[in-house]
């Protein structure tokens, strides 16, 4: 630190001192002043890590007319860093890289710490490809607000946060997150040696200078990142365990629906019926090699009987599945034969 930002520094802890003597836990260093990356302008960025509210009136913003840097002083609690221990964001250096330069309660570093290793367990397991899917489902919501949105100035709002989400997811999926400011970020994301030139997908969309333009490049990025956060799941064989039951609950649920739509020319409900259906089968198609499954490349929006002859030769295709598992479809004659079997002890 120069000699500026310990005169800062030193103003704070005497004004907790005088003002909330209890409140101040501990100070730290992050951004630039902390990574050696600062330059003539840098300002500083201090963990003022607080217990309690009163610990607020540390926080200050100021402009300093001799050098025309300005300082945005904000106070964190342990509450915010506990949320950061959880890895919900990839900007982690604030908790995990700040050196700490003031420590008032000695319990305050041994609690840190704790949070420290709790990110790292998550960044080190499994957890972490469950935090960068919400990274990828959040960058889809703004992704779908950037064709949504009617103005220029809309669209490269959202699509800057669709580029956020997803390095977060990235960095995420790899255990790993930012340690450095925006001005380092291609570094950092070329540390994860991905197969794809993250930086030129980016440019291209920041360098659009239409809607249109923007909106296509930035579905060229994400279609990319989402593939690469995409692992193939080992599928299992068909079987009774895996697949019982599910020709039954298909049929309960749509055939007769189905049919009825076909009659009745419901187009709505042919629709909605099919649309259902499908995500069943992806949903078992996701984790059991079942044949084709593609039910929706059949519908026909100008024949609703099509579409449930459509909807029954499916069924067939999945009766073939279940044959080869060797499952029988349960099937009765009447209800008094169904109940039977029903109530009968296994």
């Amino acid at each position: 630190m120069n000699k500026v930002h310990q005169k800062i520094m030193d103003a704070v802890i005497r004004k907790a001192e005088r003002v909330c003597p209890d409140s101040l836990a501990l100070i730290g260093l992050y951004g630039s002043c902390a990574t050696g990356d600062t330059y003539v302008k840098s300002d500083l960025d201090l963990l003022i890590l607080i217990h309690d509210e009163k610990g607020r009136a540390l926080a200050d913003g100021f402009i300093l007319d001799d050098t025309g840097i300005g300082y945005d002083m904000y106070c964190t609690t342990w509450e915010a860093l506990e949320g950061d221990a959880q890895c919900s964001h990839a900007h982690l250096s604030k908790l995990m890289d700040a050196p700490l330069v003031y420590v008032k309660d000695p319990a305050a570093e041994k609690r840190l710490e704790a949070l420290r290793e709790k990110a790292r367990e998550i960044l080190a397991s499994d957890a972490r490809y469950e935090k960068a899917e919400e990274h990828l489902g959040e960058a889809k919501k703004w992704f779908a607000e950037c064709y949504l949105t009617d103005t220029l100035s809309g669209v490269r709002t959202a699509a800057g946060a669709v580029i956020s989400e997803l390095l977060d997811a990235l960095m995420l999926w790899h255990g790993q997150y930012f340690h450095k400011g925006v001005k380092r970020t291609f570094e950092e994301l070329a540390a994860l040696a991905l197969p794809f030139d993250a930086e030129a997908l980016i440019m291209t969309v920041i360098r659009a200078a239409s809607a249109e333009e923007i909106r296509g490049a930035l579905t060229v990025f994400l279609k990319t990142v989402r593939e690469y956060l995409t692992v193939p799941q080992e599928k299992e064989e068909p079987c009774c365990e895996n697949l019982a039951g599910t020709y039954e609950e298909m049929y309960s649920n749509w055939r007769n629906k189905m049919a009825a739509a076909g009659e009745n020319g419901d187009l709505f409900s042919s629709f909605m019926n099919m649309v259902s259906c499908q995500f069943m089968l992806d949903d078992i198609a996701g984790s059991v090699r079942i044949g084709e499954a593609d039910l929706m490349a059949e519908f026909d929006p100008t024949d609703t009987g099509k579409n449930a002859a459509a909807f029954d030769s499916m069924l067939c295709r999945y009766l073939e599945e279940y044959r080869k598992a060797g499952i029988r479809p349960k099937h009765f004659a009447d209800v008094d034969a169904c109940l039977a079997e029903y109530l009968r002890e296994n």
